[in-house]
């Protein structure tokens, strides 16, 4: 199993920038890719953003890139999602997950953090 705890979110006014972070612990290695997903109030849970845990290797969601960067500190396990010039519209609760190896899906989420932009 993997532990997955989020935080760093928070209220921000539209412009602003938050830093999450989530701490990974238990078996790191099992763990073939992280990713960001968040879900707004009233709709789907949608993909953010993800790292290789060994590869680094990025990917974006079209609605994040150049706002957003994911980054992972190997010597911590944590890993983080920089989000820059926010808009009302990132208002979500942010997830992190783990894929790992062998799995099909992300099989492994945190507890989720709340960001809320005002306008």
């Amino acid at each position: 199993q993997v532990q997955l705890v989020e935080s760093g979110g928070g209220s921000v006014p539209a412009g602003g920038s938050l830093r999450l972070s989530c701490a990974v612990s238990g078996r790191t290695n099992s763990i073939y890719v992280m990713g960001w997903f968040r879900q707004p109030p009233g709709k789907d849970r949608e993909f953010v953003a993800r790292i290789g845990w060994s590869s680094s290797h990025l990917f974006y969601a079209d609605f994040v890139k150049g706002r957003f960067s994911i980054s992972r500190d190997k010597t911590m396990n944590n890993v983080y999602l920089q989000m820059n010039t926010l808009k009302p519209d990132d208002t979500a609760v942010y997830y992190c997950a783990a894929q790992r190896v062998g799995s099909a899906s992300y099989d492994q989420w945190g507890q989720g953090t709340q960001v809320t932009v005002s306008s």
